[in-house]
């Protein structure tokens, strides 16, 4: 300092002028920017609860797909997308490409879960890295990170240890918080829980609140992986109540509708975290390999040619076009938005054939603030209504329908925070007999891959042959002998003896003329055969 202050008065009043600058200044000890934990929910810097709804893509081996994904991610309802990255176990992503990645993410409207994959098996695969290691990379890149932190959650490390040492987990996981912290990171961090994810031995589960107070913002959300350790109901909901009781927020980072390892219950993984406000990123949108092809949402990245499991997660109960709600970051989901939309006007039937009908009604109105989003169509049909299709617009065109049925249906408006208006009044109409068509169906089964004790046979195509809708279908084939069925997806499989059975699923049986479905399943065999099912045949009902 190069002269004094001349009196004490003088500088009392500096001093106090410097307390005020830097109490204005600086953030509360401990703030979080942007998406953050609460609890045990993840909110937006505006107090708005956001669930992720939501599935992965592999950026860092199909970069060349990754503006068509996002945008075909976006189409079929998600409001989150889980991001594959690498810093040189695979293709580097540079802080240039993670910068681009984070806008096309933010011009589609998807929160952005950027993780990297380079962990993965970390102490049982060769190639993998530390969870330090992976410190390093988000460093490297942070250029591309800072003033992200409402779109960005940064998910350190994928699958970060296998099954060998992870006792491990717990100081490696806090240690790389501590690091991301103290190297200036102040975005929503989600770590992956050990065992390739699933925590059969359960170090995560039992130590995550040690792990979550190595956050000196308290910003952390824990991921486990649901495959084939996760399936039956009580073990999932084991697990969620584990952290449900501990006050710690919880995702499915990851989770799919059959695995090698075993035949995961998506359907109670779905129903429970919808019930229970957790959010969930299914694996993955395409380009699987190696033998879980099974997994793909899509067929070659096509949004329009989806799998089984992409209709299962994208269009089926507690699914995610039924459930996600838009980030408000994007005009979505706004909390202060507690009044519902107008209901709508009574619906007019037009158009009425064997299989469909064309529905119009006069628009609902929202003044709430956060717009009207769109309607949901429903039959009456006493304690369970089903949905009979969603639109946004004021008129829709149903179609797989039964022929000489009566419909009584009704309309429900919802806007962009998710309020719901009352139900519209009734329209009722019957369906025409068809011209006496008929109903049939054809099935062609794929045999996807195959390797020396078992094989994947998908897609099995059901189609109608038919000039009628049909309610439902069974294929029946025959498993040569000595083979077993260890998994299947988008049917109801039995077996007796070497004949098997497969129903349609619940949101998969109504096919209007034309129209098909697929399902698919995974077969075991003896070693040194190399035979698969055959004798495929069809029945429509």
């Amino acid at each position: 300092m190069r002269k004094r202050l001349r009196t004490a008065a003088a500088a009392t009043a500096a001093l106090l002028a410097l307390l005020v600058s830097m109490l204005a200044a600086a953030p509360p000890a401990g703030a979080a920017a942007g998406l953050h934990v609460s609890g045990r929910n993840i909110v937006e810097a505006n107090g708005g609860t956001f669930v992720l709804r939501g599935v992965s893509h592999a950026h860092t081996w199909y970069a060349s797909q990754t503006t068509s994904s996002l945008a075909g991610i976006k189409s079929l309802g998600a409001n989150a997308v889980r991001v594959v990255l690498s810093g040189g176990r695979w293709t580097a992503n540079g802080a240039s490409d993670v910068a681009n990645v984070i806008a096309q993410c933010k011009a589609n409207r998807l929160i952005c879960i950027l993780e990297n994959h380079d962990t993965t098996g970390y102490g049982e695969q060769s190639g993998a890295v530390t969870l330090d290691a992976a410190v390093d990379y988000w460093i490297s890149v942070k250029s591309a990170l800072v003033g992200q932190e409402d779109y960005v959650i940064l998910n350190i490390g994928n699958e970060p240890y296998g099954n060998n040492n992870v006792s491990g987990w717990t100081q490696a996981t806090s240690n790389a918080i501590s690091r991301l912290r103290g190297s200036g990171f102040q975005h929503l961090i989600m770590v992956d829980a050990p065992n390739w994810g699933q925590d059969w031995q359960f170090v995560m589960r039992d130590t995550a609140a040690t792990v979550a107070a190595a956050d000196s913002q308290r910003n952390t959300v824990f991921s486990i992986h649901m495959y084939g350790v996760f399936d039956t109901a009580a073990e999932i909901n084991a697990y969620f109540d584990a952290f449900r009781t501990a006050g710690l927020p919880l995702v499915v980072g990851e989770f799919g509708n059959m695995h090698s390892d075993g035949d995961p219950d998506e359907d109670t993984i779905m129903a429970q975290a919808q019930s229970r406000g957790i959010g969930y990123l299914g694996w993955s949108w395409s380009g699987n390999s190696g033998g879980v092809e099974y997994l793909d949402m899509v067929t070659n990245f096509n949004p329009s040619a989806l799998t089984s499991w992409g209709q299962r997660i994208f269009n089926g109960a507690n699914g995610i076009k039924q459930t996600a709600r838009q980030a408000s970051i994007f005009g979505g989901g706004d909390p202060s938005d507690t009044t519902p939309p107008s209901t709508p006007g009574t619906p007019a039937a037009s158009a009425v054939t064997s299989s469909g009908a064309t529905l119009t009604w006069t628009a609902s109105t929202d003044s709430g603030g956060s717009g009207l989003a769109g309607y949901d169509v429903y039959r009456e049909q006493g304690s369970t209504d089903p949905r009979l299709g969603q639109t946004t617009t004021s008129s829709i065109t149903l179609t797989g329908l039964s022929a000489s049925t009566r419909y009584q249906v009704y309309v429900r408006a919802r806007d962009g925070a998710g309020n719901l208006s009352g139900d519209s009044a009734l329209v009722t109409f019957t369906t025409t007999a068809g011209s006496g068509g008929t109903g049939g169906c054809s099935v062609t089964a794929t045999t996807q891959g195959q390797w020396g004790n078992g094989y994947v046979i998908q897609p099995i195509t059901v189609t109608n042959t038919g000039t009628a809708a049909i309610k439902g279908w069974t294929v029946t084939f025959t498993l040569p002998s000595g083979h077993t069925i260890t998994g299947s997806w988008g049917a109801t499989v039995s077996t007796s003896g070497q004949t098997v059975t497969a129903r349609n699923a619940s949101y998969n049986g109504a096919l209007g003329p034309g129209a098909g479905t697929t399902f698919g399943f995974q077969g075991g065999r003896p070693d040194g055969t190399t035979s698969v099912p055959s004798g495929y045949t069809c029945a429509a009902s």
